[in-house]
């Protein structure tokens, strides 16, 4: 059962069973292929590695969640010490044409009453397949920044990079999807990349219990 927290702006209800801490382990498995002109005998690379992760879904009182991720790769040899992988910090909300009442741009405050707080405003947002509409917005600390949209419903979310931003000095990160879903309690996540010149295809996927 998905307990809703008390003060939890009506908006997030929908993303409510995310919230948490939650902790568990994954597979990095990601193949690379030669380059062009290596020959048919030539093979793929394959990075496979099992990590831990621990996430967090939290909110302020706003209408968005704070998102964050730190990974760690299990070590190879019996008595190792994990590997610090990756960070991941970000914010999600439903995707609605923001209105005079919500706050920004930068630290504008809104003017007027705000229009979704309870269920019933919040229903007016559903979209043809009976979900809502998501915009997440995910940074990484190597000099990628994605901006997902898709959808939520029920406990499943599907999103798609609608745009990918890179530094000058960032590996290549051209596309996304990442899958959501709750299965017995579980938090369960699949991530596609296209990435060092590869088209889209798998690359991570994680099960996570929830521990706070």
């Amino acid at each position: 059962m998905i307990e809703i927290p008390l003060g939890l702006p009506a908006e997030l209800v929908p993303l409510s069973w995310l919230l948490g801490v939650w902790e568990g382990s994954g597979v990095l498995d990601y193949a690379i292929d030669p380059p062009a002109g290596s020959g048919e005998s030539a093979e793929a690379t394959r990075l496979t590695r099992e990590f831990g992760q621990r996430v967090s879904f939290s909110h302020d009182g706003l209408p968005y969640l704070s998102y964050s991720s730190y990974s760690w790769l299990y070590p190879t040899e019996e008595g190792g010490e994990p590997t610090p992988l990756v960070t991941e910090t970000g914010y999600w909300r439903l995707g609605r044409p923001l209105g005079d009442a919500d706050t920004g741009p930068g630290m504008l405050p809104g003017t007027g009453a705000p229009r979704y707080t309870d269920a019933d405003a919040v229903e007016t947002l559903r979209n043809a397949d009976g979900g809502f509409d998501l915009e997440v917005a995910i940074v990484h600390p190597d000099g990628v920044s994605e901006l997902y949209l898709g959808q939520v419903k029920g406990p499943r979310i599907d999103l798609v990079t609608d745009a990918v931003m890179r530094t000058q000095t960032a590996k290549h990160y051209s596309a996304a999807t990442r899958i959501y879903g709750l299965v017995d309690n579980h938090l369960l996540w699949a991530w596609d990349i296209a990435a060092l010149g590869q088209p889209l295809r798998t690359h991570a996927s994680g099960r996570l219990a929830k521990v706070d």
